[in-house]
């Protein structure tokens, strides 16, 4: 069984558009031409793939199936361009790593510019994701290395233990909490937060735990790390949640006061996922190897 990647584009572009018509104008062709390949597809494929009603096209579950794999197919071809144009220009490999806020803004700033030395020719795609689209990212081979916290399912995953991740509230040092010794989540929800943007997996997992306590998030004002949310709550606008480490880490220069929080989910173990440690590149099992040496390191 053979595709043409023209017929693979085309069914993506009909399927996305629900339109045979829009679909062959989006792909540069005309509508007896996309509706002959289309028919000369669904003859190689052995089944139908589209239906074809009043409001336009519908998709059978055969034609789920092939949309899926097609738009990774699609997806893949535009990574090895993107690739061979950096091979192009002298670089020799990259290694594409999702992680959560956690991740990004705490561990792996002191260990990517040790890796990054030591492979000159390497260049490291790093993205802030939520874990489950981390998940999905690196189960789909859009990320080579997944670094994810929380109770998130992995199945058909490689899955290595990384680091242990504490949730705790900041407070300024008048707050009516900054005297609790630890507080549950939901009695925060009477005053207003200090918060990250909406791209931030924390303020998407604060934003689920207040959903989950079926109440308001109360949002002052959104910044866009952890050292602005520690100076807004230095300043009283309001009380932020993120990782102990950054918390105590601007408590040395700014008057804070650090409350812990009861919920069991303040606790998040981070882990480090792959489709397959055998078949990644040297270069990414090297970056895999190195993070678990430094998660292990005093």
């Amino acid at each position: 069984m053979q595709f043409d990647l023209t017929d693979i584009r085309l069914f993506v572009n009909i399927a996305e558009e629900n339109s045979l018509t829009r679909g062959a104008e989006r792909s540069h062709l005309s509508l007896p031409a996309a509706s002959t390949r289309i028919k000369n597809l669904e003859e190689n494929v052995g089944t139908k793939l589209l239906l074809r009603t009043s409001q336009g096209v519908t998709l059978t579950v055969p034609g789920q199936a092939f949309l899926h794999h097609a738009r990774l197919v699609l997806q893949q071809l535009e990574y090895l361009r993107s690739e061979l144009q950096d091979y192009a220009k002298g670089m020799k490999g990259r290694v594409r790593v999702f992680a959560n806020t956690t991740a990004i803004t705490e561990f792996l700033p002191q260990l990517l510019p040790d890796f990054l030395a030591a492979h000159p020719d390497v260049s490291v795609d790093l993205r802030e994701r939520l874990s489950h689209d981390i998940v999905r990212a690196v189960s789909e081979g859009k990320a080579d290395i997944g670094i994810v916290a929380g109770n998130v399912r992995t199945e058909g995953l490689e899955v290595l233990p990384y680091r242990e991740d504490r949730l705790v509230l900041a407070t300024s040092q008048e707050h009516p909490l900054a005297r609790a010794g630890t507080v549950w989540f939901e009695e925060t929800l009477d005053y207003e937060h200090v918060g990250l943007h909406e791209t931030s997996a924390i303020h998407a997992f604060v934003t689920n735990a207040a959903e989950t306590a079926a109440k308001p998030l109360k949002i002052r004002i959104q910044v866009g790390n952890f050292e602005a949310v520690c100076r807004m709550v230095e300043a009283g606008v309001g009380i932020g949640i993120l990782p102990e480490s950054a918390a105590r880490r601007h408590a040395q220069t700014m008057a804070i006061r650090i409350v812990q929080l009861e919920d069991e989910w303040a606790l998040r173990k981070l882990q480090i996922c792959v489709r397959s440690m055998r078949l990644l590149p040297h270069f990414a099992r090297e970056l895999v190897e190195l993070l678990g040496a430094n998660a292990a390191a005093p």
